[in-house]
């Protein structure tokens, strides 16, 4: 990934925060069948003190055939994002040398995979990311809501996933190589309440990385 050193993010707690946040990863292959990706929600865990990504998809899935003995795959997590004007810059009014851009985060990871058929295994992941998704809702649904006949039968249609992580990198591009009244500029546009293309949340991290930090 490119990645100047004015946007790298190396903080472990932002990083994994951000996969927390947006645990809908992107799996990445090169293997016997080629080029394969693969949207997948992810769980970030510490395993005997090697952290991990762990994960399920589906048997009828082929990609899960292709992890099988593989030596290395990548996961992309898109965090915020969002188109940047020029015309949010005051340097527009001044010199006019400016572009549009884009803004957003992103954690790259790259690991050793492993793929689990274990059905305890199995039910036991199925029951984490369930909770870990509905903990926050009013009435959160649990796997055991469900007929016990159904959920076996659900779990003989999927196949565990263990990613070891060997690398993991972030981007945080939020105008940092902009003035800083360029970044004052873009922040008041994404807060603009009367701007269909606001977002409140790109915002705030431009803010953080650039004026509040």
């Amino acid at each position: 990934m490119y990645n100047p050193g004015s946007f790298s993010e190396t903080d472990t707690r932002e990083l994994t925060g951000l996969i927390q946040q947006y645990p809908l990863g992107l799996l990445i292959t090169s293997g016997l069948s080629g080029l394969l990706a693969s949207p997948i929600p992810f769980l970030y865990r510490v395993k005997e003190g090697k952290s991990m990504l762990v994960a399920h998809l589906a048997k009828a899935n082929p990609h899960w055939k292709d992890l099988v003995g593989l030596k290395e795959c990548l996961v992309v997590f898109q965090g915020s994002e969002n188109y940047i004007t020029p015309g949010w810059y005051p340097t527009k009014q001044t010199t006019h040398k400016v572009v549009p851009t884009w803004n957003y985060e992103m954690v790259q990871v790259k690991g050793i995979p492993t793929v689990v058929e274990s059905s305890d295994w199995l039910r036991s992941q199925v029951g984490d990311i369930t909770d870990s998704m509905e903990q926050k809702r009013k009435m959160p649904w649990k796997v055991a809501d469900a007929p016990a006949d159904f959920i076996e039968s659900q779990l003989k249609a999927i196949v565990g996933l263990e990613i070891e992580i060997t690398e993991i990198k972030g981007k945080w591009k939020m105008s940092q190589n902009r003035p800083i009244e360029d970044a004052q500029g873009v922040v008041k546009g994404l807060s603009d309440p009367n701007d269909p293309h606001a977002n409140v949340k790109v915002a705030e991290i431009v803010s953080s990385k650039n004026i509040s930090k």
